[in-house]
């Protein structure tokens, strides 16, 4: 008997019939004598509605009414998904966050998961019920609900899988594994069988859809098992795994993209120490996560040029942020543009195997697509193009690292 979490997002429970169709799968499960828990997203398109509900309502919103509204969809799944279970013999039973409870931080929107009472969970596992959990929530240090941002209900299952000692947990979705690339964009992608998990999360981090980058890191950090399957067809899978040694037959395994990316220079800074200090300090503070730096010379003595991107949907705080501290940072002018991409490619043999940036470069300039941002980690190479050459630029490096289907 092993002891499993399952995940199911949005567009797998995005109908009654659905529902019914993940019951299904969840009891095939447990007749095969595991304990089973189930994470459960909103069904598709509630969240998008609940939140924009809450705009409607006010546009400076309290972020904790905030979170009791979008919290909402994950309580109707769960109660059906156990109606659903339960119709077809099994015992299953619904748990909302603070009935776990999942503890997180007060970061309503955005609350980091701090610890899980597993307890009474795994009394009613090992009794053989089913626990149908309420994905992307839980309860804050003032006993208030939180949510844990888009994509937060992978973070619940990893969480829950780590704190229920899971022997694995499956991530249920509308693909059936991970690609080399998105399907949709290049036809000619192909699904990987086994990927490691520093790859998943540069690929996540990257752009990719599949798995959210916090869930990556947190199986990473606590060594649980994760099986990327389809939740509409009985194919295998793809498994994130540690780093093997024959993992590094190919330089890079995926390309990955982003076009939820706005790129911002301040032109002819103060050159001073500190000042960066200041303006990624200040943005930290408001919650933008910065992904890729450069800073240039300027044209002027004791000036220097600073260029960085943003989530498109932070554009606009960002720029209240730089203009607030404005008097500190002494800048000439501010240039943002929001018709930016970001393309990476992944792969763990970048370690050992040289001419990765090379070819990289060196097909986007037969492409004639210009670079306007770099940047490097230890098995990833990003840079930030313009958003009309996505496909051309991701399609090219999909060939030219071979990772095209044969």
């Amino acid at each position: 008997m092993a002891r499993i979490v399952q995940k199911f997002g949005g567009t797998s429970v995005g109908t009654v019939e659905r529902i019914k169709m993940v019951a299904e799968k969840v009891k095939a499960t447990v007749e095969q004598g595991h304990q089973v828990a189930v994470v459960v997203s909103a069904m598709a398109g509630t969240t998008n509605q609940l939140v924009a509900w809450t705009k409607e309502c006010g546009s400076l919103h309290d972020a904790r009414e905030y979170d009791t509204v979008v919290a909402a969809g994950e309580q109707i799944t769960v109660g059906l998904l156990a109606i659903a279970l339960q119709n077809i013999g099994i015992d299953a039973r619904s748990w909302l966050g603070w009935q776990v409870p999942i503890h997180s931080d007060d970061t309503h929107g955005s609350a980091r998961i701090e610890s899980i009472e597993t307890d009474k969970l795994k009394a009613r596992l090992e009794q053989g019920q089913v626990a149908v959990i309420a994905g992307f929530q839980g309860v804050g240090p003032n006993q208030r609900i939180s949510t844990l941002g888009r994509g937060g209900s992978d973070t619940s299952a990893v969480a829950l899988a780590a704190a229920l000692e899971a022997d694995r947990c499956d991530i249920f979705t509308d693909v059936d594994g991970v690609y080399t690339c998105d399907p949709r964009v290049v036809p000619k992608a192909r699904k990987l069988d086994i990927i490691t998990f520093e790859e998943m999360l540069e690929l996540a981090s990257g752009g990719a859809k599949v798995l959210q980058t916090r869930s990556v890191a947190m199986a990473m950090r606590h060594g649980v098992k994760l099986q990327v399957l389809s939740s509409f067809e009985d194919l295998p899978g793809t498994m994130v795994i540690e780093e093997k040694p024959d993992m590094e037959k190919n330089k890079v395994n995926g390309i990955a993209f982003s076009v939820d990316e706005a790129k911002v220079t301040l032109v002819a800074i103060e050159d001073a120490p500190g000042v960066a200090a200041t303006l990624f300090g200040a943005l930290a503070d408001a919650n933008i996560n910065v992904d890729m730096i450069v800073q240039t010379a300027a044209s002027a003595p004791g000036k220097t040029d600073i260029t960085f991107s943003v989530p498109e949907s932070e554009l606009e705080r960002s720029r209240k942020v730089i203009a607030d501290i404005g008097d500190d940072l002494r800048y000439q002018d501010i240039i943002t543009s929001s018709d930016v991409c970001k393309v990476s490619v992944v792969g763990v043999a970048m370690r050992s195997q040289p001419g990765v940036a090379k070819t990289m470069f060196a097909t986007l300039a037969e492409k004639g697509i210009n670079i306007e941002v770099i940047s490097t980690s230890e098995i990833k190479i990003s840079v930030l193009i313009a958003s009309a050459y996505k496909e051309l630029a991701v399609r090219s490096l999909h060939t030219a690292f071979g990772l095209d289907v044969d």
